[in-house]
């Protein structure tokens, strides 16, 4: 039990240029409500180390980029969590000021359509049970048509006219034994343990998201590890989850790539209906 309760958790990603990708050298990564900062380094890598396990919102910021905060980001003590920052340019050309009224007042602390929801709120939604088809079931504006399925009713659209994307490359379906004219079933497909977040709309879709109805769906996934072999597995009464990280440089014998580091992550899913 001393070995258990000892354990520390370590934190660490990059902070890269969205539009060219190259390394931000210098970038602030602070741990919000903790004592805890660091910048990154030359190749935009930022550690955090000896970490207790939990939840933990960060906020990177750095001269002539807009500030990112990230909200609910698990860390364990069993694994490294990596989470990578993509920062925009913040480039203003300062002439004058004009103030307007307007007649509707909107903040950014409540956006119209769109919500994030990260994996340690699927993790602990009560009823949803891992799954995100029944998580959203309790937004404003969503219901479904029985309880033992995921078909999902968005703002009276049907279930079929919903659209999904698993980063940003379109998917059909999210579920086990959907039926043909619907996007639901009994079970989803996805294994919350692959997944960072997941951006819903329900309405105002972005402009690359043409041709939708109802909503979408964007889930993000995880990067795999980059320092050694990992295996997470969770049993259930009718499932059981398999996730496997995969670091190929640090694989005996290096095949395909003499001198490079990939990562990669393979799943496996399984449901009963009995």
């Amino acid at each position: 039990m001393a070995g258990l309760t000892a354990q520390s958790g370590i934190l660490k990603g990059t902070v890269t240029d969205k539009l060219t990708n190259e390394p931000i050298i210098g970038a602030n990564i602070v741990l919000v409500g903790k004592d805890l900062g660091t910048a990154s380094d030359i190749d935009g890598t930022y550690i955090f180390e000896g970490l207790v396990p939990g939840i933990y919102d960060i906020q990177v910021s750095y001269l002539g980029y807009q500030t990112i905060s990230q909200y609910e980001i698990e860390v364990q003590g069993r694994r490294p969590t990596i989470f990578d920052f993509q920062m925009s340019e913040d480039a203003r050309q300062l002439e004058e000021v004009v103030v307007k009224a307007a007649s509707f007042r909107k903040t950014a602390e409540s956006p119209v359509s769109l919500r994030n929801i990260g994996v340690s709120e699927i993790k602990r939604n009560p009823g949803g049970n891992r799954d995100i088809s029944r998580v959203v079931q309790s937004l404003p504006g969503v219901t479904s048509t029985a309880s033992f399925r995921n078909d999902l009713i968005i703002r009276g659209g049907a279930p079929n006219e919903n659209r999904f994307f698993v980063d940003d490359v379109e998917v059909p379906v999210i579920n086990h034994f959907a039926t043909q004219g619907s996007s639901g079933g009994p079970a989803g497909i996805i294994n919350i343990d692959f997944i960072r977040e997941v951006d819903f709309y329900s309405g105002a879709f972005p402009v690359s998201r043409g041709n939708t109805l109802s909503s979408v769906f964007n889930f993000k996934f995880k990067d795999g590890r980059d320092d050694r072999l990992g295996l997470t597995a969770t049993a259930g009464a009718y499932s059981f989850y398999l996730r496997q990280s995969v670091c190929h440089s640090c694989l005996p014998t290096q095949i395909l790539m003499q001198n490079g580091n990939t990562r990669s992550m393979t799943g496996m899913r399984l449901h009963s209906l009995d």
